[in-house]
């Protein structure tokens, strides 16, 4: 009996629901922590980035107009079908990192609650962030926390799955959908992971990844007019900087490369106050 081929998986990129290969054709290997060949990853361009913000512009009104519970069970989903697929996870960041299966099963593990955390809080930053606010006159005055719209973020560089999930979940909690950039030497894990989006009831186009090189693609997304925020969470080895002086062309919401740890500070960091004032009734 023949010995069997495997059938090696094909990286792609993560764009409005699908999975194109970049539109330059371009590749690049991916290699263990051993220097050992893992995957060809695609090399997204410039016109990938500006697909992917179509894509995202595009499902910002279905996503946001979702109620904040039904985006409280969308989310719960992701969780759940992230915790079934573990096994694939582990090996991928074993494979990538370099670490103990151990480690990255606690890396796995942190990312599924992690997930389950942002998604409880759907139905509940906004009794948080918004207020009754105490005005002089028969009126109400209530301010409410509303999307910013498209978020650009840059995954942290070191982490294959964490540091994605990490700048991922909190920009949805709110109704934002993203463009991500993952981490150059790790990507594999980001793919597989807009697999399990694809296959919840995440909506096609709110979240899309892309592959390939922060300082290629990053300045590009850092000015695109349809995007409303950027997210500098991996970007503390580029010259983040100049993507913030590049982003306030456009008048951006700018978060800079600090920490990713779950807050709600991450939530609200890409949300707009929105202010109402209501006639009391004089009956």
């Amino acid at each position: 009996m023949s010995k069997r081929l495997t059938v090696p998986k094909t990286y792609k990129l993560a764009i409005g629901g699908a999975f194109p290969r970049s539109e330059s054709g371009r590749t690049y290997e991916v290699l263990s922590a051993k220097g050992a060949f893992l995957a060809n990853a695609a090399k997204a361009s410039r016109k990938d980035g500006r697909d992917a913000v179509v894509a995202a512009r595009a499902a910002v009104k279905g996503w946001s107009g979702a109620t904040a519970y039904n985006r409280g069970q969308v989310l719960y989903r992701v969780a759940e079908i992230l915790e079934g697929r573990r096994a694939q996870f582990i090996e991928e960041i074993v494979d990538q990192e370099g670490v103990s299966a151990a480690v990255a099963g606690a890396q796995v593990d942190a990312a599924v609650d992690l997930w389950v955390w942002y998604a409880g809080w759907c139905d509940k930053y906004a009794q948080v962030a918004g207020n009754a606010n105490p005005v002089s006159g028969p009126y109400f005055n209530i301010s409410v926390p509303e999307p910013t719209g498209v978020v650009a973020t840059i995954a942290p560089q070191d982490s294959a799955l964490l540091g994605l999930v990490s700048v991922i979940a909190p920009a949805l909690v709110t109704g934002n959908t993203v463009v991500v950039i993952a981490s150059e030497q790790h990507p594999l894990s980001a793919i597989s992971f807009a697999e399990v989006l694809a296959t919840s009831d995440v909506p096609g186009g709110v979240v899309n990844v892309l592959t390939g090189s922060p300082a290629e693609i990053a300045p590009w997304l850092a000015s695109h007019a349809d995007v409303n925020a950027l997210d500098l969470a991996g970007a503390r080895d580029l010259d983040w900087v100049e993507l913030e002086i590049a982003a306030a062309d456009t008048l951006k919401r700018v978060l800079r490369p600090g920490g990713i740890e779950p807050s709600l500070d991450r939530i609200t960091a890409f949300t707009e106050t929105k202010t109402v004032w209501h006639t009391k009734s004089l009956v």
